[in-house]
C-alpha cells in the first residue's frame, strides 16, 4: 500500500509507486493524499484530501486484504500525518517505510512545515525504515550535513527518535564520482556505494526507491536485503532514464536489472 500524493505526469507520487510495485510483481493499494498538480518540470498547486477521507480510504482498504508492506510519500497536511498515525495504531497496520517528502525538486513545499514536527513526532517513531535525502535528515533532527561522520550523527539520532532503521540517501551530497547511502539499524552502519549515474539524475527517484523497499519487503526480503535490492533497481531504472517531450529525465521501473 502506499500514501501518497498523486502526480498527473506519472515520474513520482502515487501513480509511480504504483508502477514500480507492478514492475517487481505484487499487487499495490493507494491512498491518496493530495492532489497535486505538477509535472516534472513544476509544481503549480497542492490540495490536501481531507484527513477523514484519507482514514476512509484505508479502512475499507483493510476491511478486502490487509497490506503486507506499506510506503509513505507526501501526506501534505499536519492532519493528515496525524490520521495516517493513527490508522497504523487502529487497524494494526505493518511498520511503513517512511519516505519524508517535505520539498519537491523543483522547490515546492509538499509538506505543511506544522507537520515536519508532527512528523517526526508520531510517525517516524512507528516506522520500519525512514528514507529521507540529506536536506530532509537535517529539517527531522536539525545536525547540519557536510560529510560523513554527520550523515552518521543524523542516522543516530533518527533512529533515536523510535525508527527501527534509517536510510540517508546520497544522492545529493558533494562527491561526483559516486552516490552513497547510508543504512543504520540502530546497530550496524552499512555503507551503499555505487558510482554516480550520468545524466543529472531524473524525477522521482525518492519515490521509486522507497516503493521498490516496501515491494521488497512484501515479498518476505529481510530490510537490509530490501534495501540493498531496491538500490539495484533504482540504478538499473535510472540508468534507462528517458524524456518526453520537455520533461526532465523519467525512470524506467521495467528496465533490465544487472
Amino acid at each position: 500500500m502506499t500514501i501518497a500524493g498523486s502526480d498527473p505526469g506519472g515520474g513520482a507520487g502515487l501513480q509511480s509507486d504504483i508502477r514500480t510495485f507492478a514492475a517487481l510483481g505484487v499487487y499495490g493499494y493507494a491512498v491518496l493524499t493530495s492532489v497535486i498538480a505538477q509535472s516534472s518540470l513544476r509544481v503549480a498547486r497542492v490540495s490536501p484530501v481531507a484527513p477523514d477521507l484519507v482514514t476512509a480510504q484505508i479502512e475499507v482498504l483493510v476491511e478486502e486484504a490487509r497490506p503486507v508492506a506499506i510506503k509513505t510519500g507526501a501526506l501534505a497536511s499536519a492532519d493528515n500525518v496525524r490520521a495516517f498515525a493513527d490508522a497504523i495504531t487502529s487497524y494494526k497496520l505493518p511498520a511503513p517505510v517512511v519516505d519524508p517528502v517535505m520539498i519537491a525538486s523543483s522547490g515546492a513545499r509538499l509538506l505543511e512545515r506544522r507537520a515536519v514536527k508532527l512528523l517526526r513526532d508520531r510517525l517516524i517513531p512507528l516506522a520500519r525504515i525512514v528514507t529521507p535525502n540529506a536536506s530532509e535528515a537535517e529539517a527531522l533532527i536539525g545536525v547540519k550535513i557536510r560529510d560523513q561522520e554527520s550523515v552518521r550523527e543524523a542516522a543516530r539520532k533518527i533512529v533515536a527518535t523510535g525508527a527501527h532503521a534509517v536510510l540517508i540517501k546520497g544522492g545529493h551530497l558533494r562527491d561526483r564520482a559516486h552516490a552513497t547511502d547510508l543504512f543504520y539499524d540502530g546497530r550496524n552502519f552499512v555503507e551503499l556505494r555505487g558510482p554516480r549515474i550520468a545524466g543529472g539524475g531524473a524525477h522521482g527517484t525518492g519515490c521509486v526507491l522507497s516503493a521498490a523497499i516496501a515491494a521488497y519487503l512484501a515479498r518476505s526480503d529481510a530490510l537490509e536485503d530490501a534495501v540493498r535490492h531496491a538500490k539495484t533497481f533504482i540504478s538499473a531504472a535510472l540508468r534507462a532514464s528517458f524524456k518526453i517531450g520537455k520533461s526532465r529525465a523519467l525512470l524506467d521501473q521495467f528496465a533490465p536489472r544487472r
